[in-house]
């Protein structure tokens, strides 16, 4: 079943073109991710696809009763509100619900001890329909509801009275997802929602989406996401549309495929044009009446020929090398029991402790944890920005910091861009810092555009370049690829990658976060764990770490953050006795066994599942099946029930 379909969408500011002749049709199940450089149009098709803006020429078409939900990069509360009364505002009607039959309750308990029974007859028989339909519309769950998917987009109890206004930029994205979730459309349009997210609120939203009953459309620059949510692609580029079956990966390999073989079908053509062409030449310069008539007959045939357009050239990206003005010592930070209060005295409010790190140069160190647990307030920590409370910091000899500030409050608002590096780097002639700014696409008059006006994406390149000319030997990054479109966030880890010096960076962006980082510092309030790996290394042995609390729970035990596990093994042998020890240890290997033959099966089932789903789809788009209502029907059911299943999987899976 088609939900919404665009026809012809052109959309033009002036002489600027967005988008041209866009064409597309969106089914009900759907999850489609539509990908681009910042600038591409992204944002502006959403926008014509709510209605928000009207296409140049073209047309949109949303299915009949079709309920459209839009996620905006930015919110639209009111700020006096609290988060709590934000989400229950959305069930302003089933309170009102609520007041009515507790009225009706409590006239038809008056009218019956009045002993006028026919109107208490009359008021139960209304509370019993209102009471009905109060509870297919979810009144007696949603204050639950409301406040599981509060809780699970990270605002603990505390916050749900929190005032909007005091909210982060972060946390009202956050509370704009969670209202939009809990309005449940059958179409949903996110754009960019992973921004600001920590990493396990990443996979709640993520399984949440897969398992959404309706239709999804993102808009979104993180691949790890797009992996984990969509079955189609949408690129935005060159002003047109292409669309692509399967996830991200998919994606990328099917493009690189589809621009060889444009590329191969292009030049083989003009092999072939210039090869009639000599021929032409070759049989008019013979004179000859015959071979006149072979050269026309060749001519017309080259003119009615239909032309293969050169394929596009690639999305031109930034180019960014990292250098060091001069090296640093081998030993960069080092950190012992940091901590940091802020308040004083009875309103004292911790925010961390027990925090030691112990930065090498070389190194590049990625910070993770949930969101509020201090993460930045450690990097200006480290800075010399802000004194720690207790605990000790000592900055290597010949240290030199960058720091890459996620909230881009180290730009000036009033200056045009080129004012902006002309003000930090003063040795520069115009002319010369035109050509660096040109290699991070500020091309022609993009240099005198005002700072403040810049997209989020142009003022994480403008932070980058200055980042880059600063020469420091210690780079400080904080959620540094926020805000950049693909092709820039590869060209960025190449650059980290190749940097001689050290980084330290906190990030969220999993793709990020197993290309770059020798190891991996998770933060907690009261210490760090270290993993010396990337990122599926690091989920590899949190799981493993879970596992084995959990095991060690179920035997009455506890499991320390970073448990010894042959040592615990020594110290349990000791005081068992040999018998007892191999009897336990029979029984833990015995469990491990079960586990894993779950494990093993629950894949399987998963696998199974998403194969059925996979075919029910295909089977939806077959031309017999969309032009008969009830079979589609049907299918649509047990797609619905199959969806429902693969979520029971996954939780039982992720158990």
């Amino acid at each position: 079943m088609i939900v919404l379909s665009a026809k012809d969408i052109t959309k033009e500011y002036g002489t600027d073109c967005i988008l041209r002749d866009i064409s597309f049709h969106v089914e009900k199940g759907d999850r489609i991710g539509i990908v681009g450089a910042n600038g591409a149009g992204k944002t502006t098709l959403l926008n014509i696809l709510t209605g928000e803006e009207e296409p140049t020429s073209g047309s949109v078409t949303l299915a009949a009763d079709t309920t459209m939900g839009y996620l905006k990069q930015k919110d639209t509360f009111d700020r006096s509100g609290t988060v709590l009364s934000a989400a229950e505002g959305l069930f302003e009607d089933l309170a009102v619900m609520e007041k009515d039959m507790l009225t009706l309750s409590r006239q038809a308990e008056e009218a019956a001890s009045a002993g006028r029974k026919k109107e208490a007859d009359r008021l139960i028989r209304r509370y019993d329909a209102m009471r009905e339909d109060f509870s297919a519309r979810g009144g007696y769950t949603y204050a639950s509801e409301v406040r599981g998917v509060l809780s699970s987009m990270a605002f603990t109890q505390d916050m749900l009275n929190q005032s909007i206004d005091q909210l982060s930029g972060g946390e009202k994205t956050r509370l704009a997802l969670a209202c939009l979730l809990l309005e449940k459309p059958d179409l949903l349009l996110l754009d960019e929602p992973t921004n600001h997210l920590d990493i396990d609120t990443l996979k709640w939203l993520e399984q949440y989406v897969r398992g959404y009953r309706g239709t999804v459309i993102i808009v979104s620059h993180d691949r790890y996401f797009l992996d984990q949510t969509v079955n189609k692609i949408f690129e935005v580029e060159h002003h047109r549309l292409t669309r692509y079956n399967g996830s991200y990966r998919q994606y990328a390999e099917q493009k690189k495929a589809r621009r060889i073989e444009e590329m191969r079908r292009y030049d083989a053509q003009q092999k072939e044009i210039k090869k009639q062409e000599e021929m032409i030449r070759r049989f008019k310069q013979r004179g000859t009446e015959k071979l006149a008539k072979r050269a026309a007959s060749r001519e017309k045939k080259l003119d009615n020929m239909e032309r293969i357009r050169r394929p596009d050239s690639e999305q031109s990206a930034m180019k960014i090398q990292f250098h060091e003005t001069y090296e640093s010592g081998r030993d960069v930070i080092q950190c012992e029991d940091l901590a940091k209060t802020f308040g004083y005295g009875s309103r004292a409010v911790p925010l961390f402790h027990g925090i030691s790190l112990h930065a090498r140069r070389g190194e590049r160190i990625c910070l993770v944890g949930p969101n509020g647990v201090g993460k930045t307030t450690l990097m200006k920590i480290i800075m010399g920005e802000i004194p720690p409370t207790d605990g000790y910091l000592k900055v290597g000899y010949n240290v030199a910091f960058g720091y890459y500030d996620q909230e881009q409050q180290n730009l000036h608002e009033e200056n045009t861009v080129l004012e902006e590096m002309a003000d930090a780097y003063r040795l520069y002639s115009s002319t010369e810092m035109r050509s660096i700014l040109g290699r991070f696409l500020f091309r022609d008059d993009d240099v005198f555009l005002r700072v403040g006006d810049l997209s989020g994406g142009e003022k994480a390149r403008l932070s980058l370049v200055k980042l880059m000319l600063s020469g420091a030997n210690v780079l400080l990054l904080d959620e540094p690829t926020n805000h950049l479109d693909i092709a820039s966030k590869e060209v960025f880890e190449e650059a980290l990658v190749q940097f001689p010096g050290t980084v330290i960076a906190v990030s969220h962006d999993r793709y990020f976060l197993n290309r770059v980082p020798t190891r991996i510092l998770e933060m907690h309030a009261d210490g760090m764990t270290e993993y010396l790996g990337q990122y599926d290394y690091y989920v590899e042995k949190k799981q493993a770490q879970a596992a084995a609390q959990t095991q060690d729970k179920a035997q009455g035990g506890s499991t320390s953050k970073n448990p010894d596990e042959s040592g615990e093994n020594r110290k349990a042998a000791g005081k068992e006795s040999t018998q007892a020890y191999r009897r336990r240890k029979k029984a833990e290997e015995a469990e491990e066994r079960r586990r894993k033959r779950a494990k093993e099966k629950a894949e399987s089932e998963i696998e199974a599942t998403e194969a059925e789903i996979a075919h029910l789809e295909k089977q939806m788009q077959e031309e017999d099946v969309r032009n008969d209502y009830e079979q589609l029907e049907t299918l649509s059911r047990q797609l619905d029930a199959l969806n429902q299943k693969l979520m029971e999987l996954y939780e039982a899976w992720l158990q």
